[in-house]
């Protein structure tokens, strides 16, 4: 079979933008906003008791009002219904329900615990886990613009202080899958007050520094950037047990920081979960870059290797 190269361009990717908040913090108004930026027709798969229409005059849109149960296969049916009806954003507000709702995959893995492996939630995540996976696949492989809205909560834990024990905020946690922020372009964490925002994580540079307003305007800044491509990492499909050949062209600054202690750690999870061995997995990282130790590795280079680990789906 005949495997084809072509330069990667920006212009040919699709946003996939994530924006936590708590309750009241403005995720629906924000994703609207930046849905009318970006430009073109926009659907909203709406889970909160279609509260979008609340913003009929915010911008011009269409809802599903999505019920219970929020098993992952109806999300995947209503995101490629907006794809079959021509849209062009994708709104879903919010895929913590699918994670945590009524119905959601918690709920669902419960279910198949009890009624197939006498209550062992653990045995039941090998169910669990592809469906939940299938979902976020279809948000990625997505011929849209997704825009995806996560609930938010304060993360706290114990400690000991002086001799005493006291609770320490440790910052906001989403509610979706541990990790789920990686299989975004931009993760944006909304604060209470004039729907200012600051980025977790961000591919597109554009939000550094100090909180930023979130507008109209953001969401043409993104269109942007997503049309004023510079190339990007190519990799080649791969045969039945065989290693990826990497093709990089110039990263973009964002990408040349030092990899985090978090983003490697998720990097080895994923191939472990996978089936990577530790081997294989060294073999991967030094015939993409010639790296022997993975602290050497950039934040870019570390999701190009986690997409190429998902890619191969663990052959090795």
């Amino acid at each position: 079979m005949t495997m084809t190269f072509q330069r990667a361009k920006r212009s040919q990717a699709k946003l996939r933008l994530a924006i936590a908040g708590p309750s009241g913090s403005g995720k629906t108004y924000g994703a609207l906003l930046i849905a009318k930026g970006l430009g073109g027709r926009v659907a909203v798969i709406d889970t909160e008791q279609n509260s979008s229409t609340l913003y009929d005059t915010l911008a011009e849109f269409d809802v599903l009002n999505l019920q219970p149960p929020y098993r992952p296969e109806r999300f995947i049916e209503a995101i490629k219904s907006a794809e079959a009806a021509g849209y062009d954003v994708v709104i879903i507000d919010s895929i913590s329900h699918e994670w945590n709702g009524a119905g959601g995959c918690l709920e669902l893995n419960d279910e198949i615990a009890k009624t197939k492996y006498r209550g062992n939630t653990w045995s039941a995540w090998n169910e669990t886990t592809p469906r939940h996976r299938a979902f976020v696949d279809t948000i990625l492989a997505s011929k849209c613009h997704i825009i995806a809205t996560m609930r938010s909560k304060t993360e706290t834990a114990q400690v000991e202080e002086n001799g005493r024990k006291a609770v320490k905020k440790l910052g906001m946690k989403s509610e979706q899958r541990e990790g789920a922020e990686y299989e975004f372009t931009t993760v944006l964490d909304l604060v209470h007050d004039g729907h200012y925002a600051t980025a977790s994580k961000d591919r597109s540079g554009m939000f550094g520094g100090d909180p930023q307003r979130i507008t109209e305007d953001t969401g043409r800044k993104l269109a942007t950037w997503l049309a004023g491509a510079q190339p990007q990492v190519s990799l080649a499909s791969t045969v039945a047990g065989a290693l990826p050949v990497a093709v990089e062209s110039p990263s973009r600054p964002v990408d040349d920081q030092p990899a985090q202690p978090d983003e490697l750690k998720y990097m080895f999870a994923v191939a472990e979960g996978l089936g990577f061995a530790p081997q294989g997995l060294k073999q991967l990282i030094g015939e993409m870059y010639n790296v022997s130790n993975s602290r050497d590795l950039t934040s870019g280079q570390v999701g190009n290797i986690i997409r190429t680990i998902k890619e191969i789906g663990g052959h090795n």
